[in-house]
């Protein structure tokens, strides 16, 4: 694949791909964690820490986004990586619920300063159009092979091990990134076109609302979110005390909605480049409402099986998959080049602006109510972001004179016209 050819890129999705297995280590054992410091009120615990993170992506961000022009981005995105290590590696040492609401809070700060730059680092690195629409698919296909091979590798770990040893392996993971992206030639991001930080950090958030397409995409946030949210922050004590499963019962589940993520990600390259994004967006809206209109059946009629479950939970993988992945590519087609900083900041707070209002209600109503309620909760907010956005998102958006100024501008190259009428 010429992608691979591009010796820098390489070496930054290798540190992708060893980070994000770190993170999901993580993700395993911060649940596990959670679970033995509060056994039923796991999931609120959980919630919560999710809850901080979400604030802490929503709020620095944009921020982040602001500032990148005027930063060394290589050095930041070391640096960030070396937090991210050391915070982890504290977290078996914690012996009180409020220490993981601190350390989640640090964790995350660094994480959401990191994302957007490093996603904004790759349009500079893989420049021909084709090629970086491979490497938009790459990534995804790297974070559900993280999502599907995480959960399978922590329970065979904890076979053996327990499971404040998984954290040494994340910490381990942030810092074989480091090292990785020190052997990058990263460059200087360019100049952009607002001067002043405010104006930076609310450039992308206008491009989105000033964007039917992107109005869409908003609205598929919240349907991703809410169905998610109930894998998420539900699993472990859906799991543990519905299903009387064990630790190793809980990876082995968050590996079941991996799967439907990874089959998703490995067909969609080839289906995007015959079908409209849009329409592979939609399609995946639909399968996360059904998702969890089955998931509220089955704890409501009190038909919680194994099989069920994983099929709900495989189904759930797939239709997230088939929202996120072509994200980056309508993001990139609906703006100019400089403003890609600023647009994928504004997408990555916006899109966990929508997780900042599904995991309380998976982790604080799940707990206090119960799963039907809080599960009933939001599939009405999956159907709901699915409805805004076949509403914001017209069919012919971009198919016509109708495109995002932007995009179309005296910035946009030939082959950004081109990818913006492939993405509507």
């Amino acid at each position: 694949m010429r992608l691979f050819a591009i010796r820098d890129y390489r070496h930054l999705f290798a540190a992708q791909v060893i980070a994000l297995f770190g993170t999901g280590l993580t993700t395993v054992a911060l649940g596990l964690l959670a679970y033995e410091l509060a056994g039923p009120r796991a999931g609120m615990v959980l919630g919560t820490a999710l809850t901080i993170k979400m604030v802490m992506y929503v709020a620095i961000a944009p921020l982040a986004a602001a500032y990148i022009d005027r930063l060394p981005r290589r050095t930041l995105l070391v640096l960030l990586d070396v937090i991210r290590g050391a915070v982890v590696l504290a977290l078996p040492l914690v012996t009180e619920v409020w220490h993981i609401y601190v350390l989640i809070g640090l964790l995350q700060a660094a994480s959401a300063a990191f994302t957007p730059t490093f996603q904004a680092v790759i349009p500079d690195i893989v420049t021909d159009e084709a090629a970086y629409t491979r490497a938009l698919s790459a990534s995804q296909v790297a974070s559900t092979m993280e999502s599907l091979l995480s959960p399978v590798l922590a329970a065979l770990a904890l076979t053996f091990l327990s499971f404040d040893r998984l954290f040494l392996g994340t910490s381990a993971g942030f810092l074989i990134s480091a090292v990785l992206v020190l052997l990058t030639r990263i460059p200087d991001a360019r100049p952009s076109t607002h001067t002043r930080a405010r104006d930076k950090a609310a450039a992308g958030i206008r491009t989105f609302l000033g964007t039917p397409r992107l109005r869409g995409i908003m609205a598929l946030n919240l349907t991703v979110a809410a169905a998610g949210s109930i894998v998420v922050v539900n699993t472990v004590n859906y799991v543990r005390d519905e299903l009387g499963g064990s630790q190793q019962d809980v990876a082995w589940m968050l590996a079941a909605s991996g799967t439907g993520t990874l089959l998703a990600a490995l067909a969609l390259p080839r289906v995007l480049d015959r079908v409209a994004a849009r329409t592979v967006m939609m399609t995946g809206a639909k399968v996360l409402v059904a998702a969890t209109a089955a998931a509220v059946t089955l704890i409501a009629t009190g038909l919680t099986t194994w099989a069920g479950t994983a099929i709900v939970w495989t189904a759930t993988g797939i239709g997230m998959a088939l929202i996120i992945t072509p994200t980056g590519k309508v993001l990139r087609a609906s703006v100019e080049r400089a403003a890609i900083p600023e647009a994928f900041a504004a997408q990555f707070s916006l899109s966990h602006l929508a997780w900042l209002l599904t995991y309380p209600v998976a982790g604080w109503l799940g707990t206090r109510a119960g799963f039907t309620p809080a599960w009933s909760v939001l599939a009405t907010l999956a159907a709901a972001g699915a409805v805004g956005a076949l509403l914001l998102w017209p069919r012919h958006d971009g198919r016509g004179t109708a495109a995002v100024p932007s995009a179309t501008g005296p910035a946009a190259t030939s082959e950004d016209r081109s990818t913006l009428v492939k993405a509507a």
